[in-house]
């Protein structure tokens, strides 16, 4: 094999080339919303949580305060609202499931999709009671920190 200066001096540029177009395209923050997509993602589980826990001081931290939270039956609540329907002891969550999510990132707005699976117990007679939905939420970058500004969701 004969290596050729000229070769190697082209292969040096061309790698030298690559390397700055590299840092070049990180830079420019392409590689930033895998970043908040990630944020976005831990805040999702931590409300998925708050709801299974009933846990208003949570939700409260997790929700705007122009929350809008629409429920299948089309009953829309504001933050104040929801939580004290969330955590009122009427019932408690057995599980909730958020499955096949999908996080999209477009500048300071995250849109999540995901298919909720759920059981409830009623408090008053111990009635489980399933749910299965499609849910849309939106969450609004505050600072360096997410909050969920609206939820909707649609029967399955």
């Amino acid at each position: 094999m004969i290596i050729d200066r000229r070769e190697l001096s082209l292969s040096s540029l061309a790698l030298s080339t690559l390397a700055v177009s590299t840092l070049a395209f990180t830079a420019s923050g392409a590689l930033a919303g895998s970043a908040d997509e990630e944020a976005v993602a831990k805040k999702v589980e931590a409300f998925r949580l708050a709801q299974i826990a009933a846990d208003p001081k949570a939700l409260g931290a997790l929700c705007w305060d122009d929350l809008s939270y629409s429920h299948s039956s089309g009953k829309v609540e504001d933050k104040a609202t929801f939580i004290a329907n969330a955590t009122d002891g009427k019932s408690k969550f057995l599980s909730i499931e958020y499955k096949d999510p999908t996080i999209k990132v477009v500048g300071p707005a995250a849109i999540v999709r995901f298919h909720w699976v759920a059981e409830q117990e009623m408090a008053a007679d111990g009635k489980k009671v399933p749910t299965n939905l499609h849910i849309l939420m939106n969450w609004q970058k505050q600072g360096d920190d997410w909050k969920l500004l609206s939820r909707a969701a649609t029967k399955l």
